[in-house]
């Protein structure tokens, strides 16, 4: 289903993105510090939950175009190549700390019975999310293969196996130095995540540019 070039890219920029900290590294570390490991898992289950969901409903929705139209495969490629371009940019130019801050690692966590069901909702209704895997996961599909849904949905397993095992091993730290790990990880973080986040979108957003149909 995939060759060897493609599944290793993809499975090196999965790391990358997954390795720097975001909102889902906030909430992981917010749940874990405020409730404890089990807590942190919970969470974690909840948002690669939301993680497959997006990429089957990304593959049911354009695997019909994508196999069928060629006009659609190039309008998805320019316009997930400008929108991962355009995120790397963003990330560059802003000033913000991606990391949780120490007030996020104090907030008070929802019930412990909700932390899934919580975790799912957010990552679902998240549409920041749902763009990003519709033009992420497109550019290592190869509709000539067929099985374009079951394409997305191994790449979404992929990624969501490399998010869960980080939330595992975050949770974990977590749970056991709780806000003390959670203000020294927030302290440590700085200006040149951002430059790598937005080195990763604009190296995908190219790659994404140039790749041919097949």
């Amino acid at each position: 289903m995939f060759d060897t070039a493609t599944l290793a890219a993809y499975l090196v920029a999965a790391a990358v993105l997954v390795l720097i900290p975001g909102p889902g590294t906030a909430w992981i570390v917010t749940q874990a510090a405020t409730g404890g490991t089990a807590r942190g898992v919970r969470a974690a289950f909840g948002l690669e939950t939301a993680t497959l969901i997006h990429a089957l409903a990304a593959g049911l929705g354009l695997s019909a175009l994508l196999a069928t139209s060629a006009m659609a495969f190039e309008v998805l490629k320019y316009a997930g190549a400008a929108y991962l371009i355009w995120l790397g940019i963003k990330a560059w130019r802003s000033k913000e700390d991606a990391a949780p801050t120490a007030a996020e690692t104090d907030a008070p966590a929802v019930a412990t019975s909700d932390v899934y069901l919580r975790s799912v909702i957010t990552g679902v209704l998240n549409p920041k999310v749902a763009l990003f895997f519709l033009a992420f996961l497109p550019q290592f599909v190869h509709p000539e293969r067929g099985y374009v849904w079951l394409q997305f949905l191994v790449l979404g397993a992929l990624l969501s196996l490399i998010g869960f095992s980080h939330s595992l091993m975050l949770s974990f730290a977590v749970g056991r130095f709780g806000r003390r790990f959670g203000r020294h990880f927030s302290s440590g973080a700085g200006r040149w995540k951002q430059r790598v986040t937005g080195s990763v979108f604009i190296a995908l957003g190219l790659r994404l540019a140039v790749q041919q149909r097949g």
